[in-house]
Order: structure tokens, then sequence, then C-alpha cells
């Protein structure tokens, strides 16, 4: 079996909206508004693919973002730095095949580099064991909970901090550095223009 996380293409996006939207109850539904606001202001949007198959994705948005749902706004009044997953899809096909692992390593791996925090939520209504060990064995905890406006449905606020961050800002952020090095791993989404649009969501 062969796995490999790339950078989403815009020719991918019917089939990434088609996933989302097939997902059921554990993930909100999306229209091709919000998949285009991602697609054209997300950090981090990045897709599976299993045998060559598109398997998974998942969406992260730095803090600027022009982003309305109420999860992002919670940690935004809160912190001022994070890297927020909006959401992680996985094909319920491919469910067990390691690729939600990977993408937190990928994520993480992108994330060390630009920001003190992962931030994200888990539903607790309906319960979702699963996610909440997921996240738990990750190194996620939680840092508040709240009904989501509009569903009314209760969420597990969390975030996991990123202990490599102060070395990081002291080398790259301080001083006489300003930015990353310009190499092929650390290079940001070519399609990312930052937060210049606004949407609705989760």
């Amino acid at each position: 079996m062969s796995i490999h996380i790339r950078d989403v293409s815009e020719h991918e996006l019917d089939a990434v909206l088609a996933l989302n939207n097939a997902a059921g109850k554990s993930i909100l539904p999306m229209s091709r508004e919000q998949l285009r606001f991602f697609f054209d202001c997300a950090a981090y949007f990045r897709v599976g693919l299993i045998d060559g198959n598109l398997a998974g994705f998942l969406i992260a948005l730095t803090e600027d973002a022009e982003h309305a749902s109420a999860n992002f706004r919670w940690f935004k009044q809160r912190f001022e730095h994070f890297l927020y997953i909006d959401r992680i899809v996985i094909a319920k096909g491919h469910r067990g095949a390691g690729l939600g692992r990977m993408f937190y390593a990928d994520l993480q791996s992108f994330a060390e580099v630009r920001s003190p925090r992962i931030a994200c939520e888990v539903f607790l209504e309906p319960g979702n064991d699963i996610a909440l060990l997921f996240h738990g064995t990750y190194g996620f905890n939680e840092v508040g909970q709240q009904l989501m406006p509009g569903i009314e449905r209760r969420v597990s606020l969390l975030t996991k901090e990123l202990c490599s961050w102060p070395w990081v800002q002291q080398t790259y952020y301080s001083g006489d550095h300003s930015r990353l090095p310009e190499l092929p791993w650390l290079a940001a989404r070519p399609h990312h223009t930052g937060a210049t649009r606004q949407a609705t969501g989760s």
C-alpha cells in the first residue's frame, strides 16, 4: 500500500467536496463557497492519496484568517497565535490505514516552525471517544468547551503546545532573522493568499 500526502490541486476540489459531505455527522457539511475560501486562504490544505486514490484531506488556518467559525473565533479571543485545524476527513473505505496519524505528523512538522500551538475541536454530542482518544494520545489538552451556535452541539476545544517554537522564534523570527530558510520542505502553499476573504462554517 502506497500513502502520499501533498498540497491539494484545484482540479481535486470537487472530489474533496464530495468526500467532506459524505463523511457523516462528525463533519459539518461544506459549500462550494467555503471550499473556495479554504483553497484560497488556508495555510495548510493537503490531500492524502492511497495507491493513487484520494483518501482524505486536512485543512488548517492561521489566526489571521477571516474565518467566521465560532470555534475559530473562540481560539482567536484567547490565543494570539495558533494553527487551527478546521477539518480532517478520511474516506470511510480508508479508515484504519493510519492516514489520520500521518496527516497529524505532517501538520505538526508544518506548524512547529510557524506557530506556538495547534488548535482544534472535537464534538462531544454525540460522543466521539475515538476522536478524543486520538487527540489525547497525540498530546492535545482540553482548554474549554462550548455549544456551537446554530447547531447546538457541544464541542471540546483542544490545543497542543509546540515545544520547538521558542527556539524557532528566537533563531528565525528575531534580530537579523526574519524568515525561515528557503528550503522546499519549509515552503508555504503556493495558493495561500492569506486572510483576504471571509467564509462561514465550522
